[in-house]
C-alpha cells in the first residue's frame, strides 16, 4: 500500500517512502571522488580551511553507506593502501599522517573495525615500525586519538603473527649499555597506558588484549600478572569519580573482551576470582549505564566460561520450514508437521550428558535475573542475550528452573523494566529453540498481558516498551515454532497482535504489531484471514492513529472471529485509558463496529457501560458517557436503517439508566471542579447523541435537565481552563441544537412562543455579559437555534450579536467575542434563508442585509492587539468567512440584494488581506478570494475588473496556488496595484509586508513590488496615480503605528530603488513635497526608535528631489543630528555620511570633503552641547539654517493647579483653545494676558485664575484631574 498518501500523526516522522528511497544504493558511486581526496592530502593538510573542508565532504560521503557499508567492501583495500602510504612515507610531517589516520577512523566508522582490521598489513616487518609510532604519541592529546585509536587496532593485528615475540627482541643491550624493554613488555605497557584514557582509544586497547594476552607465549608468562592489575585497578578505583570511572570501563571492557576470545580452559582458573572481584564492585549500584552495561556483559562472560560450550541437545528444533507447506489450506498444513514433529521426535533426556554445573553459575545466573529489572534498555538487553546463551549450556532441569524464574519477572507487582525485560529474555530462548513447547502454555497468558500493558505514571503511562518487546516475542516464536505447536493457541495471540496493530497508542508498537502479525501470517500459515488483514493493516497503513481506529478497525471487526475480542479490548482497557484522545477515538470507533455486533453491544456492552458512566474513577467515567452516547446513537440509526423503532435493541431499564446519567452526576455535584471539565462535554456529547436519535423523552423532566446543563456550561466558560474551554463550548452548542430541533418543535414546525422568548431573550441578554467568555458561548449558542426558534426574533438576535462585534474602551481585549459573534451572525443567515421582499424578523431580506454586510465589513478591519499578539487576526478571519458564507447564500438564492458597492468592498478588503504579512491569515484571505471570484452557481455579480482577474488568477490555479508561501503569493497579489479600484487596499496591505520584519514576507513582497515599479515607470500616468494613492494610504494611516511605520520603511526602500526616478528631473515636484511633509508630521514628538530611523532613509532619499525642499531636507536631517536620543543621532550621520557619497553632486568637492570629516569624526554619542557644536559647524558649512532651541513659556491658570500640559487628557487638550483666555504666561517681570499657541505643547501650567470661559462640564473636568495630579 502506498504509505505516502496518509498524513502522519503529530510528532511521527515520516520515515518509509522518503527513508527507503533515500537510502537504496546500488554501488559505491563516489570511489573517484575519494580517491582524489586521499591523494589531495598532501596538498590541502596545511590550510586550516581546505583540510576542514575534505575532511567534512569525506565524512558526509561515507555517512550515506552507513546503513549499507558492505557497498564499500571492493575498495577498502586500495583506500587503505592509499592512506597508509602516507603514513609509511618518512617525509609525511605529523599533521598529516594525523590526516592519513582520521581518514582510516571515518572508513573504520561505517564498516566496523572487525571487517576492516584484517586488511591492515600485518607482517613481521610491520611489528616495530608500529610500536615505535605509538610510543611517539601523546596519551592526552585530544586532537589526534583517531591517531592512536588506528595504531592500537593495528598492533592488535599485527599480535597475531605466529612468532614468538622473543624473537624480536635479539640482544636487549642497547648501544648506550641500558637494558632495553622485551616487545612482549613494551606491547603490555602500551595496553596498560590506554586502557585508563577517556577517549574512543581505550576501545582499542582494550581489542589489543584480548588478542595479545591469549597469545601462547603471553599467556604463560603474563595473564595471571595481567589480570592481577586489572582486578587490583577495579578494586582500587571508585566509580562515584570522573577518573574512577574511566579506569573502571577500561578494565572492564579488557575482561569481557577476555574473556569472549580466549580459550575456555585458559580462563576458567581465574573466572572465580574476577567474578569474586566483580560482585565486591558493586556495580548494580552505579549510576552509570555504561559501567553496568559492561558488567553484564563480563557476568554472562564469566558464565559460559563456567559451563561446557556444548549445544543443548533437549533444545527445540523446527523442522521443515517449508512456504509451500505453510500456503495449503491451513487443516491439512497442521496435520503434516503434526506428522512430521511426531516422527522427528527425539528420544527423551537419554542422550543428555549428565556434567556437573559449577556453583558460580547460579550466582551469575542470578545477577543476569536482576540486570533484566535494570532501568536501561542497553542493559537489560545485554542481560537477555546473557541469559539466552548461558541457558543454552544448561541440562534441561537447571534451564527449566531459570524459565521459571524468569516468569516470576511478569508479575504485577514489578516495575515496566521487568516486563521489558523479561519479554526480551523470552524471545531470546525462543529464538535459541530454549523455551520448549511444554511452556507455551505458561508463556502465551503472560505475553498476552504484555502486549496491552500499560502503566499510569502522573500525567501519562509507561509500557510502550513493554508491548513492543511483546510483539518481538510474538515474531520470534513465529519463527521457532511449529503450527501445531502454536494451534491451540492461535485465535488468542492472532486477536492480541490485532488489538496492537489498530488500537495501541504508539505508533512504533502498531507497527511493531503489525510486523509480527505478518511474520505469524508467513511462517506459521494458521492465522484467520491473514492475508487480507496484512493488506488493510501493513506498516504502512498503522502510522496515522485515526486510520486505524476509524477505518481499519471496522473492517477487521467484520471478520467474526475478531469482532468481539476488539469490542471487549476497547471497552475494558480504552475508554479507561489515561490519554482522552485516545479514549475518544475509543469511543468512536465502538459507534463504526456496533452494525457488526448490535446485539453484543445492546445485551451486553450497552449495560456493562451504564454503572461506570456514574462510577467513581473519571476517566473511566468520562469514556463510559461518551461510549454510552455513541453505541446508543448507532443502535438507533441501525433500527431506523432497518425500519424498526429507535428503542428496538433498547430495554427500559437501558433507557432509565441513560436518562439518569445527568441526574446522578448532578446530585453528586460532579460538573465542579476539574473533574467537570471532562463531564460537562462528555454528558453534552451524550445529549447530542440521544436527541439525534429521536429517544422518546419529549416531555420528560429530563429535557429542562439537559438545558439546565447546556446553559450552566456557557456560564461556566469563564471559569474552566483555556485548555478546555473551546471543547465545553463546541459540544454545549451543538448538544443545544440537536436538543432544539428534537424536542423543542410541535407537530406544526412551530416553538412554543413563552420557550422561544425566553430561550432567546435569555441568550440575547448574555451577549453583554461583563466576561468575554460568556459572551462567545452565547454568541454561538444563537448562532446554532434552529429557524423555528429565530422565527419572529431574528433582528433581536442581529442586534444582539451587533453590539458584540463594536470595539470599545471596555471591552477592546474582546476579541474572542467579536469573533464569534460574526460566526454567529453567518449561521444565523445560513439558518434563516433568504427572501428578499420577506419581513426583517424572519428572512435575510432587503431591510437588513445591508446592516448585516456592515456588520461583517467591520470586523475586517479589526487590528487590536495585546499581550497574546494579533488578536484581531481572529476576528478578520471569522469576518472573512462569514461574508463569503453570506454572499454565497445570497448569490444562490436572490443576487440582486448584493449592491456593487458592498461586492467592491469585499473584494477590496480580501484584497488587502491576501496582501498582508501573516501566513495564516493572508491564506485564508486569498482562498476566499478566488472562491468568490471563480463561483459560477451563479457567478458572483459586481465584481470589479472580473476579466483581468481572472487573468491573473486563472480557475486551474486556484487549488494549487499556495498563498501561504510569500514567492507564489505576492507576485500575483501585486499585479492588482494596476486595477483601479484595488490599488489603495492592495498598497495598504503590501506596506505592512514589504516594511515587515518576517525576512521571507519582506523579500518577496519588496521584489514584487519593485517589479510592478519598472513596468510603469515608462507610464507617467499609471505613476502619478500610484504616487497619489501612496500618500493617500500616509496620509489616512497618519500617526497610526501599524501602517506608518513599515510604510516608513517600505518608502526608503522604494526611494532607494529608484522607484520615483521620473520626478527627479522636475523642481518641487508635488508628490516629494507632500511626502516630506507627512513623514515630518509623521515623527513629530515620537519616541519609537523604529520609526524614527526609517524615517530617517526617507529624509535621506529625498534628497535626490530637486528644488527648494533639499534645504527643508538638510534642516530635518540636522534636527536628528541632535535628537536627544544617541542611536538616532549616530544612524542619521551614518546615513547622512551615506547620502552624501551616494549623490556627490549636491554639494562642492571641497565643502563635501569637510562635512564628510565632521560626520565620520564626531562622537555623536557624546553629550548635546559637544554633538550641537559639530551639527552648527555642518549647518554653516552647507548654508543651512542652525536650528534653534525655543525657550519653554510658563503658564498660569485657576488657584491650587499645578500640571503639566503633556499629562492633560487627549480630550481636554483638545479643547485647550477653547478656554485659553483664562491662561497667562508667568514672565519675571510680566503677566500679560496670552494665548496658547500648541495645544499639545508640554508647557507647566499655575493657575491664579478662575475658568469662567470654559462650559460647566469641561470646567468640572480640568479641575478633578488638577486634584487628581496635586494629589
Amino acid at each position: 500500500m502506498d504509505g505516502e498518501r496518509r498524513e502522519p500523526e503529530e510528532g511521527e516522522e515520516r520515515e518509509p517512502a522518503a527513508i527507503s528511497d533515500r537510502n537504496v544504493l546500488d554501488s559505491f558511486s563516489e570511489s573517484r571522488e575519494v580517491a582524489e581526496l586521499i591523494a589531495n592530502l598532501r596538498e590541502v593538510f596545511a590550510e586550516l580551511v581546505s583540510r576542514e573542508m575534505a575532511v567534512e565532504r569525506f565524512i558526509g560521503i561515507m555517512d550515506k553507506y552507513q546503513e549499507q557499508p558492505h557497498l564499500l567492501d571492493h575498495h577498502l583495500e586500495g583506500m587503505m593502501n592509499s592512506l597508509l602510504e602516507i603514513v609509511w612515507d618518512s617525509g609525511s610531517p605529523p599533521s598529516l599522517v594525523h590526516l592519513a589516520f582520521k581518514f582510516l577512523y571515518i572508513i573504520t566508522k561505517v564498516r566496523g573495525y572487525k571487517r576492516f582490521l584484517p586488511r591492515f598489513p600485518h607482517e613481521v616487518r610491520d611489528l616495530q615500525p608500529v610500536l615505535d609510532m605509538l610510543a611517539k604519541q601523546n596519551p592526552r592529546d585530544p586532537e589526534t586519538w583517531e591517531t592512536r585509536y588506528m595504531l592500537l587496532l593495528w598492533l592488535s593485528m599485527i599480535c597475531l603473527i605466529p612468532f614468538d615475540l622473543a624473537r624480536f627482541d635479539g640482544n636487549l643491550t642497547s648501544l648506550e649499555g641500558q637494558a632495553r624493554q622485551p616487545t612482549m613488555d613494551r606491547i603490555l605497557d602500551i595496553a596498560k597506558c590506554y586502557l585508563v584514557v577517556s577517549d574512543k582509544a581505550r576501545d582499542a586497547a582494550a581489542v589489543l588484549v584480548s588478542k595479545f594476552i591469549v597469545r601462547p607465549d603471553v599467556r604463560q608468562s603474563r595473564m595471571a600478572d595481567f589480570l592481577d592489575w586489572v582486578l587490583s585497578m577495579l578494586s582500587k578505583s571508585s566509580s562515584q569519580t570522573m577518573e574512577g570511572t574511566v579506569i573502571v570501563n577500561g578494565m572492564l571492557q579488557a575482561l569481557a573482551q577476555l574473556f569472549k576470545h580466549g580459550k575456555r580452559e585458559d580462563c576458567l582458573p581465574y573466572a572465580a576470582t574476577v567474578l569474586e572481584c566483580l560482585d565486591n564492585c558493586k556495580l548494580s549500584e552505579s549510576n552509570q549505564m555504561v559501567l553496568r552495561k559492561l558488567g553484564m556483559k563480563l557476568v554472562q562472560r564469566l558464565g559460559l566460561t563456567f559451563v561446557k560450550p556444548k549445544v543443548a541437545k533437549w533444545r527445540y528444533q523446527r523442522g521443515c520450514r517449508s512456504l509451500a507447506a505453510n500456503l495449503q489450506p491451513q487443516g491439512a498444513a497442521v496435520q503434516n508437521q503434526k506428522r512430521e514433529v511426531a516422527a522427528a521426535a527425539p528420544p527423551e533426556a537419554d542422550d543428555d550428558e549428565e556434567y556437573d554445573i559449577p556453583g558460580e553459575i547460579e550466582n551469575v545466573v542470578e545477577q543476569l535475573l536482576v540486570g533484566l529489572k535494570d532501568k536501561d534498555t542497553i542493559v537489560r538487553w545485554s542481560a537477555a542475550k546473557g541469559i539466552g546463551r548461558i541457558t543454552g549450556r544448561l541440562p534441561k532441569e537447571l534451564a527449566d528452573d531459570v524459565i521459571g524464574s524468569l516468569l516470576d519477572c511478569f508479575s504485577f507487582q514489578e516495575t515496566d523494566n521487568a516486563w521489558h525485560g523479561g519479554c526480551l529474555a523470552l524471545a531470546e530462548l525462543g529464538r535459541r529453540g530454549l523455551l520448549l513447547p511444554s511452556r507455551i502454555s505458561d508463556v502465551v497468558p503472560v505475553m498476552l498481558k504484555a502486549l496491552t500493558y500499560d502503566e499510569k505514571r502522573g500525567a501519562c503511562s509507561v509500557g510502550s516498551n513493554v508491548r513492543d518487546a511483546a510483539c518481538y516475542v510474538c515474531w520470534a516464536f513465529a519463527r521457532a515454532y511449529e503450527p501445531a505447536e502454536l494451534l491451540p493457541f492461535i485465535r488468542h495471540i492472532s486477536s492480541a497482535l490485532v488489538i496492537a496493530a489498530v488500537f495501541d497508542r504508539d505508533v512504533n508498537c502498531r507497527r511493531a504489531a503489525s510486523a509480527a502479525f505478518q511474520e505469524n501470517v508467513g511462517r506459521q500459515g494458521t492465522f484467520p484471514h491473514g492475508i487480507d488483514i496484512l493488506t488493510a493493516a501493513d506498516y504502512f497503513a498503522v502510522g496515522n492513529r485515526v486510520n486505524c481506529y476509524l477505518t481499519i478497525s471496522v473492517y477487521i471487526a467484520g471478520f467474526p472471529e475478531y469482532t468481539q475480542p476488539m469490542i471487549d479490548h476497547l471497552v475494558n482497557m480504552k475508554i479507561n485509558h489515561w490519554d482522552s484522545v485516545i479514549r475518544e477515538l475509543s469511543t468512536k470507533a465502538l459507534h463504526n463496529i456496533t452494525p457488526q455486533a448490535p446485539e453484543y453491544m445492546a445485551n451486553v456492552v450497552l449495560p456493562r457501560l451504564l454503572p461506570l458512566s456514574v462510577g467513581s474513577d473519571l476517566h473511566t467515567r468520562h469514556g463510559a458517557i461518551l461510549a454510552c452516547a455513541e453505541i446508543t446513537h448507532a443502535l438507533c440509526k441501525l433500527a431506523q436503517e432497518n425500519n424498526r423503532s429507535v428503542t428496538y435493541f433498547f430495554t427500559e431499564k437501558s433507557l432509565e439508566g441513560l436518562k439518569q446519567i445527568h441526574q446522578e452526576l448532578c446530585s453528586r455535584q460532579l460538573y465542579r471542579g476539574l473533574g467537570g471539565e471532562l463531564m460537562r462535554p462528555a454528558v453534552c456529547a451524550l445529549i447530542e447523541k440521544l436527541s439525534l436519535s429521536k429517544m422518546p423523552f419529549r416531555g420528560d423532566p429530563i429535557i429542562s435537565g439537559w438545558q439546565w446543563l447546556i446553559n450552566d456550561s456557557l456560564r461556566h466558560l469563564p471559569l474552566v481552563s483555556s485548555a478546555a474551554r473551546q471543547h465545553i463550548k463546541e459540544s454545549a452548542v451543538s448538544a443545544l441544537a440537536a436538543l432544539c430541533n428534537e424536542f423543542y418543535i410541535n407537530e406544526r414546525g412551530e416553538a412554543d412562543p413563552a420557550l422561544q422568548d425566553e430561550l432567546v431573550t435569555q441568550y440575547v441578554s448574555e451577549l453583554q455579559n461583563a466576561e468575554e467568555m460568556i459572551r462567545c458561548g452565547f454568541s454561538r449558542a444563537l448562532g446554532a437555534l434552529p429557524r423555528f426558534l429565530l422565527k419572529g426574533r431574528l433582528q433581536q438576535v442581529l442586534e444582539g450579536l451587533k453590539k458584540v462585534t463594536i470595539i470599545s474602551p471596555e471591552d477592546v481585549s474582546f476579541a474572542e467575542a467579536r469573533r464569534d459573534a460574526l460566526i454567529a451572525i453567518a449561521k444565523v443567515c445560513q439558518t434563516v434563508g433568504v427572501k428578499g421582499d420577506g419581513s426583517q424578523q424572519e428572512y435575510v431580506c432587503r431591510d437588513n442585509v445591508d446592516q448585516i454586510y456592515a456588520t461583517l465589513l467591520t470586523g475586517v478591519t479589526d487590528y487590536t492587539t495585546d499581550s497574546r499578539g494579533d488578536v484581531g487576526g481572529w476576528v478578520r478571519e471569522a469576518a472573512m468567512t462569514s461574508l463569503m458564507e453570506v454572499t454565497l447564500l445570497l448569490v444562490q438564492n436572490e443576487a440582486e440584494l448584493i449592491h456593487a458597492n458592498t461586492c467592491k468592498q469585499i473584494m477590496c478588503w480580501l484584497a488587502q488581506q491576501s496582501a498582508e504579512k501573516i501566513d495564516k491569515f493572508r491564506a485564508h484571505a486569498g482562498s476566499v478570494f478566488l472562491t468568490l471570484l471563480h463561483f459560477d452557481h451563479p457567478p458572483v455579480p459586481h465584481i470589479p475588473h472580473r476579466e483581468e482577474l481572472e487573468r491573473i488568477f486563472p480557475r486551474w490555479e486556484k487549488e494549487v496556488l499556495n498563498w501561504n508561501a510569500a514567492s507564489e503569493a505576492f507576485p500575483r497579489i501585486t499585479q492588482l496595484l494596476g486595477l483601479p479600484a484595488y490599488q489603495y487596499h492592495v498598497l495598504l496591505g503590501l506596506s505592512v509586508s514589504v516594511g515587515g520584519l518576517t525576512e521571507t514576507t519582506l523579500r518577496y513582497s519588496a521584489q514584487s513590488l519593485f517589479d510592478y515599479m519598472k513596468k510603469i515607470q515608462s507610464d507617467p500616468s499609471a505613476l502619478e496615480s500610484f504616487c497619489e494613492t501612496l500618500l493617500k494610504v500616509f496620509e489616512d494611516n497618519l500617526r497610526n503605528d501599524r501602517v506608518s511605520v513599515p510604510l516608513l520603511t517600505m518608502l526608503d526602500q522604494m526611494l532607494a530603488n529608484g522607484c520615483f526616478d521620473m520626478f527627479t528631473e522636475q523642481e518641487n515636484h508635488p508628490f516629494p513635497v507632500k511626502l516630506f511633509t507627512l513623514c515630518k508630521e509623521e515623527i513629530k514628538r515620537s519616541k519609537d526608535i523604529r520609526k524614527l530611523r526609517s524615517s530617517i532613509g526617507v529624509f535621506c532619499g529625498l534628497i535626490q528631489f530637486q528644488g527648494d525642499m533639499r534645504e527643508k531636507v538638510f534642516f530635518q536631517l540636522f534636527l536628528l543630528l541632535c535628537h536627544p536620543f544617541p542611536i538616532i543621532r549616530k544612524t542619521t550621520a551614518s546615513q547622512v555620511y551615506e547620502m552624501l557619497l551616494t549623490y556627490s553632486d549636491l554639494l562642492d568637492p571641497a565643502i563635501m570633503d569637510q562635512a564628510m570629516a565632521i560626520l565620520s569624526d564626531t562622537n555623536w554619542e557624546a553629550e548635546l552641547p559637544v554633538v550641537r557644536e559639530r551639527r552648527n559647524c555642518l549647518c554653516d558649512l552647507m548654508k543651512v539654517p542652525r536650528p534653534q532651541l525655543v525657550p519653554k513659556v510658563r503658564w498660569e491658570c485657576a488657584p491650587g493647579a499645578a500640571l503639566f500640559m503633556g499629562d492633560v487628557p487627549r480630550q481636554l487638550q483638545n479643547t485647550w483653545d477653547g478656554w485659553s483666555c483664562c491662561l497667562r504666561p508667568l514672565q519675571p517681570h510680566s503677566r500679560e494676558h496670552s494665548r496658547l499657541a500648541a495645544p499639545h505643547s508640554r508647557h507647566r501650567c499655575a493657575a491664579t485664575a478662575p475658568l469662567p470661559f470654559l462650559g460647566k462640564g469641561k470646567r468640572q473636568e480640568l479641575l478633578n484631574f488638577n486634584s487628581k495630579m496635586m494629589a
